[in-house]
């Protein structure tokens, strides 16, 4: 009982990811690359005012440490203008427990950088973040994961300027039919967010190699 209150207040307090653009954060599950593993993603989120497709790239050198980077391009419509934006963004995490060592679910540690750029519209997002994932069955073919992050924003629209504090939350769940194919499925949900959507969901294909 007291591992399932830990599980979720982790998930509450945990995910990554910036303003009509987010931060795009690790799009995975808790448990970290092993050194040498290298991970690619093709991801695509909608929400209200944007369509954004993305590409992923997460690799290791190191033991329970691994880093990523994303970009992709997205159509956004901001005060009824739209226009096409380049994302661009990056983090590393840290292991920091494991479900195979004896953990309720692996839990993983990190920073996400974020950057967003069209005309007239350029955003920084910048915070920590954690992600934490449970394996659902003994094939381990089934992983429920979730994360949040404290994120801060710089967005510059136009002659405005101005900065955002919050605290978005995203879950989902990675299917593995194969050990070279996984399918992804991540809603995200901005809290304390005045630039972003309230909702957006994303659908992704992964490739271990």
């Amino acid at each position: 009982m007291k591992r399932s209150i830990l599980f979720i207040v982790a998930l509450s307090l945990v995910a990554a990811g910036p303003a009509s653009a987010q931060v795009q954060g690790t799009l995975t599950t808790g448990r970290v690359l092993r050194p040498n593993e290298h991970l690619g993603g093709s991801y695509l989120t909608f929400d209200k005012s944007s369509a954004t497709a993305l590409g992923q790239l997460r690799m290791s050198f190191y033991p329970s440490i691994d880093f990523g980077f994303q970009g992709g391009l997205a159509r956004i419509d901001v005060d009824n203008n739209t226009r096409t934006s380049v994302k661009m963004g990056g983090d590393f995490r840290g292991q920091v427990a494991t479900q195979s060592g004896g953990s309720f679910m692996d839990v993983a540690l990190g920073a996400a950088l974020g950057i967003e750029s069209a005309d007239e519209l350029n955003q920084l997002s910048v915070g920590p973040q954690v992600t934490v994932s449970r394996t659902l069955d003994m094939a381990s073919r089934w992983v429920a994961y979730g994360g949040a992050a404290l994120l801060f924003s710089r967005i510059e629209m136009g002659l405005e300027t101005n900065t955002d504090t919050s605290c978005p939350l995203r879950m989902g769940m990675e299917y593995s039919p194969n050990p070279y194919l996984r399918l992804l499925t991540e809603v995200q949900l901005a809290v304390s967010d005045e630039v972003r959507d309230d909702f957006a969901v994303t659908f992704g294909v992964l490739f271990p190699f």
